[in-house]
């Protein structure tokens, strides 16, 4: 392994990335897709770039080589939903960003400045194969979190890939809360957001904000802009069957929305209706148990379930784990494909399980066409693994961020190096009784 990782090394620093032409061979190529993985496979990248990908593809001559023969090559996982960069120690409030509980504003927010690219978490999910992570406000006191970011997890200080790439708003059970203690409050509240969003954008100069009938000041309503006109996603936090339906309704008065629903744990039991709306949703894969009132019907079949009614179905991590562990997706992933075996349960096959934690949260996103895939034309986000990506057994051997090697260590790594092999003489001493 160490040989393999310096040849690679070597390759890959001998002549500028921007420069490189590389053929990673051999290897079992998994492309994103949905297909299946390649044994034996190919790809070819350039200047930051995927050329080509899959069998029977040819080598440039001048092409640097490296044989991965033995094992598996993949686009880099995308967290489908995270609060990654926001959070170092969850109970810590000077290291938590993901909520602004003071604040005057909601929609306004922008989650971009609070990344913090030097984050422990983002060395250590980059160590598991992440790539890419869509990232996510809270809420607090008000139903609208404001606007997420799509990030790269490069070992740089650049780590924001699309600033304001949605807006993010809490309907159901939680939105119930943030608005006054209702479904009904959350919906008017809603409602009453994005008409006075619709009133800035046709006047900006002379809407007031705060007024007895705005009850939302400029910056929000000046976010909100967007969203109501079609141009930015709207993030829909929802669980419940009933919910899921009343925001699929909005549609009729609001049409441009572009509606993206996280969590959906009652997803199944409405999947016809959300894959007649066109809607996608970013869903939570092992929550099974009704933790909330709102997840009575939850199930483990849901992605499956969903899948098979037409709905276009990523794996998120929303309130899993969704500011450290977004390494746990590839575990996700593979668990729905052993769902297959279960007796009367709906999982997703192994090619349509790595989509839903590579290419479908991308393209759900509208960056399909940049990254989640070694499709042609897509950024240079590979990762060599030492075996099959979805058991928990393997690890990753290699990976590139825009063809840029990336370091694989972390806090973690470098105190597992720092303890696992320590003289007797160099452990504190015990107390002796």
């Amino acid at each position: 392994m160490k040989a393999l990782l310096a040849l690679i090394t070597a390759l890959l620093l001998s002549v500028p990335a921007s420069a490189q032409t590389v053929a990673i061979t051999g290897g079992t190529v998994v492309i994103g897709d949905g297909g299946e993985p390649v044994p034996g496979g190919t790809v070819i990248l350039r200047d930051g770039r995927v050329v080509a990908a899959g069998a029977n593809v040819a080598v440039p001559a001048g092409a640097q080589i490296v044989d991965a023969t033995g094992r598996w090559v993949t686009p880099g996982i995308v967290g489908g939903f995270t609060r990654l960069g926001l959070v170092e120690v969850s109970a810590v409030s000077s290291t938590n960003d993901v909520e602004a509980s003071e604040s005057d504003f909601s929609a306004g927010l922008d989650v971009a400045p609070a990344v913090n690219p030097l984050s422990s978490a983002i060395a250590t999910n980059r160590t598991g194969g992440v790539t890419r992570a869509i990232v996510a406000p809270g809420t607090s006191n008000a139903i609208f979190g404001g606007q997420g970011a799509v990030i790269d997890l490069g070992a740089d200080m650049d780590a924001i890939m699309q600033p304001r790439a949605f807006q993010f708003v809490e309907l159901g059970e939680r939105g119930a809360q943030r608005a006054g203690g209702s479904r009904s409050a959350s919906h008017a509240t809603f409602r009453n957001a994005l008409d006075q969003a619709q009133r800035y954008a046709n006047n900006p100069s002379a809407y007031g904000g705060q007024s007895s009938d705005a009850l939302l000041n400029r910056v929000d309503a000046a976010a909100l802009v967007p969203v109501v006109q079609g141009r930015v996603p709207l993030i829909v936090h929802v669980e419940q069957a009933r919910d899921i339906l009343n925001v699929i309704a909005l549609r009729t008065d609001y049409p441009r929305l572009r509606l993206i629903l996280v969590g959906a744990s009652e997803g199944w039991t409405v999947a016809p209706q959300i894959a007649a709306a066109g809607i996608p949703v970013i869903a939570s894969a092992l929550n099974d148990l009704p933790a909330q009132f709102e997840q009575l019907a939850a199930t483990q079949s849901n992605i499956g379930r969903m899948r098979d009614a037409g709905v276009q179905v990523a794996i998120g991590m929303i309130d899993d784990n969704d500011a450290h562990q977004i390494r746990y997706s590839t575990q996700y992933a593979g668990n729905l494909v052993a769902l297959n075996r279960v007796p009367g349960a709906t999982g997703l096959s192994w090619g349509e399980a790595f989509a839903a934690i590579s290419s479908l949260p991308a393209e759900i996103m509208g960056l399909g066409g940049e990254i989640g895939s070694l499709r042609p034309g897509r950024r240079a986000d590979v990762v060599i693994w030492d075996g099959d990506p979805l058991e928990l057994s393997s690890n990753v051997e290699l990976m590139l961020i825009d063809g840029v090697e990336q370091p694989l260590t972390s806090r973690q790594t470098r105190l597992r190096d720092r303890y696992l092999s320590i003289d007797e003489q160099q452990l504190p001493q015990a107390y002796e009784w």
